[in-house]
């Protein structure tokens, strides 16, 4: 039987680990009621998330340890962190809406918070398919990980810049439907553009320099709360991604 040993050393998954860090202390944050904190490590593992891979393509270290460490650490900073978030947001709402009587019901104070976890398992089911699909190199199928914890990771900015839209994001009912709906994307047969640039000819990425344009101007606007705007035209612009690509 020939051993070969496995190398789990390397710059890109170092970069990883650094990802993973990040999910694991925004957990932390968020639990001891820190959100805005909690949030910015969401969006520091997303950069490193994009630092990993872009490492393993410039030294060329691909490797399969390198791609399962990396779901691994997606499940943490895209899956458990967002969760959490969400969860302290409707422990949050709980607490504040309903009566002493409804507090006692464990219904209330732990089962309704709890539902936050079903983006988790969600998260992680998309990521093992990814794993194993092969009509994933280039674009996606279905909404990517980092994607939807962005989303989630806006609401404690949205809800401390513009009080206009607490009610909205404070509901307990409108943040269960985002965990509904974000779930059902993450697993869903939709193909969604990828922002990996092959090359960066504008002919061939008409698609991309449109949704990282209108991004930047939407985030010098409105900054981290434009995450919902942003996350809405990228579903846009992926489903007219062919109409557009027709165009050329």
């Amino acid at each position: 039987m020939n051993d070969q040993k496995i190398k789990i050393f390397s710059i890109p998954n170092f970069i990883t680990l650094i990802n993973l860090l990040c999910g694991c202390l925004s957990i932390v944050f968020a639990f001891n009621n820190l959100l805005i904190p909690a949030a910015l490590l969401i969006f520091a593992a997303g950069i490193f998330d994009f630092l990993d891979g872009f490492a393993a393509r410039l030294l060329k270290t691909y490797s399969d340890i390198g791609k399962q460490l990396d779901s691994l650490a997606d499940v943490v900073s895209f899956g458990v962190a967002p969760s959490v978030i969400v969860f302290k947001l409707l422990e949050w709402t709980v607490l504040t809406k309903y009566n002493d009587v409804q507090l006692q019901n464990p219904l209330f104070t732990i089962a309704l918070p709890g539902l936050a976890f079903i983006l988790a398992l969600f998260s992680a089911l998309r990521l093992a398919k990814f794993n194993i699909d092969s009509r994933q190199s280039d674009s996606f199928i279905g909404v990517p990980t980092p994607a939807a914890a962005f989303l989630v990771a806006s609401f404690p900015f949205i809800v401390r810049d513009y009080p206009n839209f607490q009610h909205i994001i404070l509901n307990e009912y409108v943040l269960l439907i985002v965990v509904i709906v974000l779930s059902v994307l993450l697993i869903s047969e939709i193909p969604l553009i990828s922002l990996k640039f092959k090359n960066f000819n504008p002919v061939n990425n008409k698609s991309r320099y449109l949704l990282l344009t209108t991004s930047i101007v939407l985030l010098i606007l409105f900054h981290i709360s434009a995450f919902p705007i942003i996350f809405i035209l990228y579903l846009i612009i992926s489903v007219i991604d062919p109409l557009i690509q027709q165009k050329r």
